[in-house]
């Protein structure tokens, strides 16, 4: 625990990883449970055929969207809650700092409860056994995000391939149980769901993922390396995990890939999967808290914050977050989306391709302009019947650059060509 992880400055290039790096730990955060419960309520309402368009569609939107914010903080070495410090200004970015870690405690809440439960459910312990769990697994999934960046990684170098392994094998029996391609082109949709419907769901789940999937792809080596790992992240791993979801509601009526192992007779396996699954989103959820927290209040003790975040999110789940996941993922699908609208038109139209550094900004209280135009995009994105996380995006970057053309922009220190803060191609 030697660094901080650079909470209120750019990542110097000297701090900067490789593919295989950025790539392990952005998996190990999409690979989330709550992602394959989505895919359930897909695999219940298409047919195989149509299901796999609609899962490479979503997943290439969501990958698209969080990729573009990925350039952008490797170029900048800033993560979204500093990129907002430049399109909301110093004060007003503490509203980003407030949605996006609320939104984070609430996911850890929720795992945190989850484990626990399914846990006890698995095991055959008994149910005054889940407080407990709780409280152990709450402050206990937080240890690697102390660590930081470093700690992640390793523990994602260990997880991640395990958990393709167990999900392959998984894949691999549910295919013979239920006779193979054919047998999916057999089962009939026992729901009904449209097109557009289905591609919210899959966006607006880990969207929220997406936007502070800025926190690691900062830590890229080059824009490029940054853009792969998370089309990766995102197009395959979030990808892999909506489809096995489906498949696993098509073929056992269970969405969770836990449940599904269980049924399949894995449950050593089902119950390490559950332990690696969780782990390794927690402890990215709790540190994206951890550095919205450190910004909201301006601190670099980045390890204080999250063990306190960590208590909240454990208090949430003795409280009974673990109730609350769809009225969550509607919050997150509205609300996040149009700040990365915003924090991409603001780099590319107003500073051009290029922050200046941090410390030498002079930045207003309130930027007028980036926090009319977030509300006018989550406005839009609440009362849209079509996409919202879409729309909510689009017209946060259309509104701030239609606004950005009133008036003179906020006063912003330009630094020479000479000074350069960010890591080029």
């Amino acid at each position: 625990m030697q660094t901080s992880d650079y909470p209120l400055r750019e990542v110097p290039a000297s701090a900067r990883k490789g593919l295989l790096s950025t790539s392990v730990v952005l998996l190990g955060f999409t690979f989330f449970t709550a992602t394959m419960w989505a895919g359930g309520s897909l695999g219940q309402a298409f047919p195989i055929g149509q299901l796999l368009w609609i899962v490479l569609l979503g997943n290439l939107l969501l990958g698209a969207y969080a990729a573009a914010l990925g350039y952008i903080a490797c170029k900048s070495g800033l993560n979204a809650v500093l990129m907002g410090r430049f399109c909301f200004g110093e004060k007003g970015s503490k509203l980003s700092d407030f949605i996006l870690g609320f939104t984070q405690i609430g996911w850890y809440a929720w795992g945190t409860a989850t484990i626990a439960v399914v846990l006890v459910r698995t095991t055959g312990m008994q149910e005054w056994m889940e407080i407990p769990l709780m409280v152990l697994f709450g402050f206990g999934f937080c240890i690697t995000a102390m660590i930081g960046y470093r700690g992640m990684d390793w523990l994602s170098r260990v997880a991640v391939p395990a958990m393709m392994v167990f999900i392959l094998l998984s894949l691999a029996a549910g295919l013979v149980d239920v006779g193979g391609f054919a047998g999916l082109a057999r089962q009939t949709p026992s729901e009904s769901m449209n097109v557009a419907a289905a591609v919210t769901v899959i966006i607006g789940t880990f969207i929220s993922g997406g936007t502070q999937a800025t926190n690691w792809s900062r830590f890229a080596k080059s824009p490029r390396v940054a853009v792969i790992a998370t089309l990766l992240a995102f197009l395959v791993g979030n990808g892999l995990m909506v489809l096995t979801g489906a498949l696993g509601a098509m073929i056992y009526q269970q969405a969770d890939i836990v449940d599904v192992l269980i049924a399949q007779g894995f449950v050593s396996i089902a119950v390490l999967m559950l332990f690696l699954n969780i782990w390794t989103t927690q402890d990215n959820t709790i540190y994206n808290f951890a550095v919205a927290g450190c910004n909201l209040v301006r601190t670099d003790r980045r390890r204080t914050v999250t063990v306190a975040g960590a208590a909240i999110g454990t208090v949430l789940a003795v409280g009974g977050m673990y109730h609350y996941l769809i009225p969550f993922l509607v919050l997150l699908g509205t609300f996040i989306p149009p700040m990365g609208g915003v924090i991409m038109a603001d780099f590319w139209l107003k500073h051009r391709g290029r922050y200046p550094a941090l410390i030498d900004a002079n930045l207003p209280a309130f930027d007028r302009r980036g926090l009319t135009a977030y509300a006018i995009g989550a406005a839009a994105a609440y009362f849209s019947p079509l996409l919202p996380p879409l729309v909510g995006v689009l017209m946060a970057a259309l509104s701030y650059a239609l606004l950005l053309r009133v008036g003179q922009p906020a006063p912003v220190n330009r630094l020479s060509s000479s000074t350069e803060h960010s890591v080029s191609h």
